[in-house]
């Protein structure tokens, strides 16, 4: 059976039963939604905002290059070691590399030589003090023979040639004996030298250092004059003072009035090239080379490391400024990180997790940074940007930046 859908009614009735209900139901939503909101207000306000932070640095490292040069790791003292007289050698005891000691014995050279002379010299001082002690025992004896033929010449006993024959005698041993003591003088300078020549083929260092080089082995010939042709050496090692060593370059004479005694500098090794090592204009050589038009300008390093080796390559940079004291307290920061308040200058630094109103003195911008010279300390950090104003001593989410 088919029915007729086209007579079905809402009950009227129940039309009005609904109808408050729903009048109540959207107001009830309103009201909820407006709890929700004062809540996460209430609750977002007592949230600390995040502050994005940087790093307060150092401002020397960034310091505008003012000029670029190029040269080698260069010791202040670097000694060739010879001997001092010729001769061939029999010891060597150093190597490559091993540290020595001002003094330390390097190398010996044959002696006997020296030596036999040394005796020599010996046996003639002892003969020269021994003709000494036979001329005092002759004078003594001359004294007496004098005084004897004086009593006897008072008595008329003996002639007064006998008389002058003893006196004589007497001022001629005197006189040998002055001789003799001059002869065991000159003596005792000929064993001196016969001595200091024995020495002499002892080899020492003349200084503290490295060796970095050993040039000669034992049998060798050397001399420091290179006497005896092409086989005999002139060195036995190279030694360098390794706390001496300091960067040589050679700066084109149109650009030398950028370089001044102190003035900081960036060094870069060639063997090292992402180490940059802060040093300084050590002195300018106060001469030109005529034939290269360039200045010899010395830079010491501000601390010397086992990795600085003599004759490396290295780069250099002057920075713009010489080296003084307020330059070397300045420091970088970004420049968002410095606020204005009038003609009044500020930082807000962290500490703790809340921040620190800090009035400010700056000075040059150096690309996306501020320098400041008074007010910040390096190491410390200092709020770049956050999510809403600061307030001094406002607690402060941390993020790096």
């Amino acid at each position: 059976m088919e029915r007729d859908l086209s007579q079905l009614r809402i009950d009227p009735a129940r039309r009005e039963r609904k109808g408050p209900g729903r009048r109540f139901l959207i107001p009830f939503l309103l009201a909820v939604a407006l709890a929700i909101a004062v809540i996460l207000v209430i609750v977002f306000s007592k949230r600390a905002p995040d502050a994005e932070t940087a790093t307060v640095r150092e401002a020397g490292g960034a310091q505008t290059a003012v000029l670029n040069a190029s040269g080698y790791v260069t010791p202040r003292r670097r000694a060739t070691v010879s001997a001092k007289v010729t001769g061939k050698i029999r010891d060597v005891f150093i190597d490559e590399g091993m540290r020595v000691d001002a003094g330390q014995v390097l190398a010996r050279l044959d002696d006997v030589d020296a030596v036999a002379a040394l005796r020599a010299a010996e046996a003639e001082k002892s003969v020269a003090v021994a003709t000494l002690e036979e001329l005092r025992v002759q004078l003594v004896n001359a004294r007496r023979v004098f005084e004897r033929n004086k009593d006897l010449r008072g008595r008329d006993l003996v002639s007064q040639e006998s008389l002058d024959n003893a006196e004589t005698s007497v001022a001629s041993y005197d006189a040998q004996m002055t001789l003799a003591g001059e002869r065991i003088n000159a003596a005792e300078r000929s064993v001196g030298i016969a001595r200091q020549n024995v020495d002499n083929c002892v080899v020492r260092a003349p200084f503290a250092g490295i060796v970095v080089s050993k040039d000669a082995q034992p049998g060798e010939m050397v001399s420091p004059i290179s006497a005896g042709g092409g086989f005999t050496r002139t060195g036995i090692a190279t030694i360098v003072d390794m706390a001496s060593l300091e960067v040589e370059v050679d700066v084109n004479e149109s650009y030398i009035a950028r370089v001044a005694p102190a003035q900081r500098v960036e060094a870069v090794l060639d063997a090292y090239p992402d180490w940059r090592i802060p040093a300084k204009v050590r002195t300018v050589i106060p001469t030109a080379d005529r034939q290269k038009a360039t200045v010899k300008v010395r830079i010491s390093f501000d601390a010397l490391d086992p990795r600085i080796l003599p004759d490396m390559g290295v780069k250099v940079s002057f920075l713009e400024g010489a080296a003084d004291t307020a330059a070397a307290a300045s420091v970088l920061v970004p420049r968002e990180a410095v606020r204005s308040d009038g003609d009044r200058r500020y930082a807000f630094v962290v500490k703790d997790g809340r921040v620190e109103r800090r009035a400010v003195t700056t000075g040059r911008e150096r690309g996306s940074d501020i320098e400041v010279v008074a007010g910040l300390r390096r190491g410390e950090e200092v709020v770049v940007r956050s999510g809403r104003e600061l307030q001094d001593g406002a607690r402060v989410s941390l993020k790096k930046k």
